[in-house]
């Protein structure tokens, strides 16, 4: 049996030949480097990858934070792992580098935070609500034409 693939280990891209025979793979043609050859095997074998996706936050500046696994798990695990992660909500401030599950669908592979993000206070929280237009109060320091106001939790304004 012959399978043919991309390999994805460099921007080069080459067409992959893979050769399998009784289960095994026989050998591997088209690749540039040896990765290439690796990446064959491994794909028509074991295929893994790397899932990356976002977590709802709550009570932080931002309503998502993204998160990737630590490595690569099995293919067959993918959806798992997202199914998984539609249902976790993690509790601003969160850091990147910060484990969100230690063990995700089935796998010994933990999900990891990717970006800061901070604690939104409640004066933050007021403001950007009335500023959405969901509190429906005039606020008095007038028209903004550009950017958005924000308070920071001492109570002073930045337009950013």
């Amino acid at each position: 049996e012959e399978k043919k693939l991309t390999c994805i280990c460099c921007p080069m891209g080459c067409q992959l030949q893979v050769t399998i025979r009784d289960g095994q793979v026989e050998k591997v043609e088209g690749n540039t480097c040896k990765r290439g050859a690796e990446y064959g095997k491994k794909e028509v074998t074991n295929p893994t990858r790397i899932v990356t996706t976002t977590v709802r936050v709550h009570g932080g500046s931002l309503p998502v934070v993204p998160v990737k696994t630590a490595s690569d798990i099995p293919k067959s695990a993918v959806m798992d792992c997202i199914r998984q992660l539609k249902e976790v909500v993690v509790e601003a401030p969160v850091y990147i580098g910060d484990v969100v599950l230690t063990e995700v669908a089935g796998t010994k592979i933990a999900v990891i935070i990717t970006k800061n993000i901070e604690k939104l206070c409640e004066k933050q929280n007021l403001l950007s609500l009335r500023l959405s237009g969901k509190i429906n109060r005039n606020y008095s320091a007038g028209s903004i034409s550009r950017g958005v106001l924000a308070r920071n939790c001492e109570g002073t304004e930045q337009l950013q």
